[in-house]
């Protein structure tokens, strides 16, 4: 990016202020932002006293070996006990912790006495196979309760694991399980997405060959298919829990003691793992579930889609809900299987009343169009979540219109793997929302938009997002390689000693926050950066289109020229006038600096599995370049048909 800030171009006048009576009953209130202003050490520790510590901490903030932060030094707990034991005590075992869903329709609900039982059970029959306190353990499963039992038997006994995300490939799980040095490997036999069965055991196998530090396969039974064996390494992990005891006891730790480890994607070389320890994160993603959702756990139930392979699904399915006894959904396939109602089908049967999904899954249900989720009761769902990218203002509004029922509150959400927790998000019960924005940081955190030089810009500017106070669940490193995690996070302003997050961010007038993408993302059109975001929120906003993927492509005269790939709302079709009228809306919408050079009609856009767009791949057709590596894509071919079509599309100047 230049030394220009970002330009400032999409104007959003509408707001959304909450429901009187949301706001009247609001776990957080405006309150809370100004208790965190005049002592926020003050209210880091009154959100650490709503866990259970077995030893009090000493301080809560040790920053003197900056950037390792300690947070409530001293502190002792078990996370294990916080999220299933203490509710149990409490009287609220009958109470459901989780509704799975699996995807060919069989369901089984476990309750938080029945989930303590299990967890209990894992424990003992890890501890059986020789895991201690420090041991790291590699968890390759797919979306059924085993795996969130797996990931609290090991915060149970103290060892770190290492989630997988089930589609990643044999390669990635081996480059994970050496780098984290993993004892053992809990999979599962296989699982269902889109009506068939994923074969899963022998992508384990292929990873732990020859892989040293492995000792023990623990196997899951899912689909009941026949699965390859290696006797005297693999056990099934029903056989080996059946036969254990169900009372285990539960060893406080070192508030700094490691939790998780967790690779980013999308890393080239050897992988990158994101290291967050046990009371802090614990502390940060307990209290921002609870205040971002406005969780009543007597009431409430709660559906995060995300994937337990990624911070999503650790933060906001196992740990932060669990923490605050929310009822919830499991879901183990896809939207549109066995139709494209299936989220609404299973809103409807649980009674979802809180829902968090992505921005590129709301896009897509716009694609598919507003009756589907009209056949379907949603009158349960009192709050919406938008996790995972910047969420275009016209989807924000479908969502609201289509799923909220217009009466919803849409809580948008910005925060990383490396943050741990959400660190800008609107409280439901305080924020007048505008559609697109995650509006204010959240009490507690201070973020910052700055230049190039480090320099914080006025309201009305834009530039890099930047985090200029440490925060509870903030990363404590990278697994093995502390100049790494240096490099990284923390050598763009080493003199303000700033985190940069990799975001490109501006602020409106009155100084909400607006996230626009990674600053890879960034387009140098004729010496102005443009947002990718931007330019695809204006194409959205026509009533034409339901998604769209921008890049920038070389260009001898201008630097950059905007390419555009466009995917049509349902039942539009294809017309010869219909690329001029969108190049015109973005103009009207923008400017004429954002005008794309070139629209492409394409019928799906390249996506990874957690519904990430590989703009760097259009980038690669834009350019004619050969394509990079596209293993991480749900479905390659995509590329094939989009590759083919580009040479016709429509150049002007």
């Amino acid at each position: 990016m230049s030394e220009e800030t970002l330009s400032n171009l999409l104007n959003e006048t509408r707001r959304f202020p909450p429901p009187a009576e949301l706001a009247a009953t609001a776990n957080v209130t405006e309150e809370a932002y100004r208790q965190a202003a005049a002592d926020r050490l003050g209210f880091w520790a009154e959100q650490a006293a709503r866990l259970h510590w077995e030893q009090p901490w000493d301080e809560v903030l040790d920053w003197s070996d900056r950037p390792f932060a300690r947070w409530f030094t001293g502190g002792r707990l078990n996370v294990a006990y916080n999220c299933v034991d203490r509710h149990v005590e409490a009287g609220h075992g009958e109470q459901i912790a989780i509704h799975f869903e699996g995807e060919p329709g069989d369901s089984r609900s476990v309750s938080y006495a029945e989930l303590q039982r299990e967890v209990c059970r894992a424990a003992n029959a890890l501890t059986e196979l020789g895991v201690v306190a420090g041991d790291r353990v590699a968890i390759y499963m797919p979306m059924i309760p085993e795996t969130v039992v797996a990931m609290l038997a090991c915060a149970r006994i103290g060892a770190p694991h290492s989630v997988v995300f089930a589609a990643f490939s044999a390669a990635a799980l081996r480059s994970r399980i050496d780098d984290a040095e993993a004892k053992v490997l809990i999979t599962a036999d296989g699982y269902h997405r889109r009506g068939t069965v994923v074969d899963l055991k022998p992508q384990a196998d292929e990873a732990v060959d020859g892989a040293e530090s492995i000792e023990k396969v623990l196997v899951v039974r899912r689909t009941g298919q026949q699965v390859p064996w290696q006797d005297g390494r693999d056990l099934w992990w029903h056989e080996l829990t059946d036969r254990q005891s169900d009372q285990h006891t539960a060893e406080a730790f070192d508030s700094e003691h490691p939790l998780f480890i967790l690779y980013t994607s999308g890393t080239t070389g050897r992988p990158k793992g994101i290291l967050h320890t046990t009371g802090g994160y614990l502390t940060q993603v307990s209290y921002t579930h609870h205040a971002v959702f406005d969780l009543k756990p007597d009431t409430d139930v709660y559906w995060c889609t995300a994937d337990v392979g990624w911070v999503t699904g650790h933060s906001y399915i196992v740990y932060g809900p669990l923490s605050n006894r929310a009822t919830q959904v499991l879901y183990e396939g896809t939207p549109d299987t066995p139709d494209r109602g299936r989220f609404w089908h299973n809103v409807a049967k649980y009674k979802v009343s809180i829902l968090y999904t992505a921005p590129t899954a709301i896009r897509t249900f716009m694609k598919w169009g507003g009756d589907i989720p009209a056949k379907s009761d949603l009158s349960s769902l009192r709050i919406l979540g938008s996790v995972g990218e910047p969420i275009n203002p016209e989807a924000w509004i479908w969502y609201r219109e289509h799923i909220g029922g217009g009466r919803c509150p849409i809580v948008d959400t910005w925060w990383q793997t490396e943050t741990g927790a959400m660190m800008i998000a609107p409280l439901p019960g305080v924020a007048a929302t505008k559609p697109g924005s995650a509006m204010r940081p959240l009490p507690g955190i201070s973020a910052q938009v700055v230049t190039n030089a480090g320099v914080p810009v006025p309201d009305g500017g834009g530039g890099l997002l930047v985090l200029d106070q440490p925060w509870p669940s903030m990363l404590r490193g990278v697994w093995g390689d502390p100049e790494r995690f240096r490099d990284t996070y923390w050598s763009r302003f080493p003199e303000q000693g700033y985190y940069f997050a990799g975001d490109g961010a501006k602020k409106d007038a009155d100084g909400d926050l607006w996230l626009l993408g990674r600053v890879d993302d960034i387009m140098l059109v004729s010496g102005h950066n443009i947002s990718t975001t931007e330019v695809e929120s204006a194409l959205v906003s026509h009533p034409a289109v339901a998604e769209a993927a921008v890049v920038g492509a070389k260009d001898e005269t201008t630097g950059q020229r905007i390419v555009s790939f466009v995917i049509l709302r349902g039942g539009r079709e294809e017309d010869p006038g219909l690329d001029a009228e969108l190049k015109a809306h973005v103009t009207k919408e923008i400017g004429p600096i954002a005008r794309p050079r070139q629209i492409q009609f394409v019928a799906e856009l390249p996506k990874t599995r957690s519904g990430k767009i590989m703009r760097r791949l259009l980038k690669d057709v834009a350019e004619e370049r050969s394509l990079g590596d596209t293993t991480t894509l749900t479905d390659a071919s995509v590329m094939d048909l989009i590759a083919a079509k580009l040479p016709h599309a429509a150049e002007d100047a």
